[in-house]
């Protein structure tokens, strides 16, 4: 049994993994997370089960906030005897090639999401992850990590919208109620904004995507992938755990196909 975790700008997605299977999983949010904090967390997610966290044989961590990931690693040597992977880190072997310009200034999770959606499907792709920051990574014919496109995240730009205006309320990220895109008040016209010109945000890029580097799979993850993947039609699957299931994978390449 080996512990998954995703640290990234709002939440933390950790899992159990064994015998290929997540055997539970859950969320944290991301703040200023020292020694203690990580273990009081970890611990609310996983003291149920057999084992934990005795059973422990190993880690791999993907992070874009370095400022609460070395707490974690300090955590995982000291307390559960576990030496854990880092995703970047010298020496860890990633199965695909990472074709940019400057592939360390990649973000952790959308290498990550890219081997997971190779292993998944064995074609290009298009990755869109809903999360912090709405990003569209490229999967290339052979496998590689092509690069992509970052995005202001959906609730970012509703926080944004709240923090720079007089008269505007708080709302949160939902289809407008009336399934159309005029809005007949406030609260209407501020969710057909957001919602539907994400909707077009995405099938423009997508679109132009297609046209720069040829057809490819569409596939979606993230917190609010649910909520938009039904008015895309070109998204042809969602997937919850894409990013635990990429570590899954880096963590059993660098274990010898190990996997509990």
């Amino acid at each position: 049994m080996f512990l998954a975790i995703d640290i990234g700008n709002t939440n933390i997605a950790a899992a159990l993994i064994e015998n290929d299977c997540i055997s539970v999983s859950g969320r944290l949010e991301t703040g200023r997370l020292d020694e203690p904090a990580w273990q009081n967390g970890l611990d609310s997610l996983f003291a149920g089960q057999p084992g934990w966290p005795q059973a422990l044989e190993g880690a791999i961590v993907s992070s874009v906030v370095p400022a609460v990931t070395d707490a974690l690693l300090s955590l995982l040597r000291s307390q559960m005897n576990v030496e854990p992977l880092l995703v970047g880190a010298p020496g860890v072997e990633l199965g695909i090639k990472v074709d940019i310009e400057r592939p360390e200034e990649a973000g952790s999770d959308r290498i990550v999401n890219a081997v997971a959606g190779w292993q998944r499907y064995g074609e290009p792709l298009i990755i869109v992850d809903f999360g912090t920051a709405t990003t569209c990574d490229v999967v290339g014919a052979d496998g590689s990590y092509q690069g992509g496109v970052i995005a202001p995240g959906i609730n970012l730009s509703l926080k944004a919208l709240y923090d720079g205006s007089a008269r505007l309320p708080e709302i949160d990220v939902a289809p407008p109620e009336s399934g159309k895109v005029i809005g007949k008040n406030t609260v209407e016209a501020m969710r057909s904004g957001i919602y539907w010109g994400y909707v077009g945000l995405i099938e423009g890029l997508i679109a132009r995507i297609h046209a720069e580097a040829g057809p490819a799979k569409v596939i979606a993850t993230g917190g609010l992938a649910p909520l938009f993947s039904d008015r895309i039609p070109i998204i042809e699957a969602t997937h919850e755990y894409l990013t635990l299931e990429g570590l899954a994978h880096i963590y059993k390449l660098n274990t010898g196909g190990a996997d509990n």
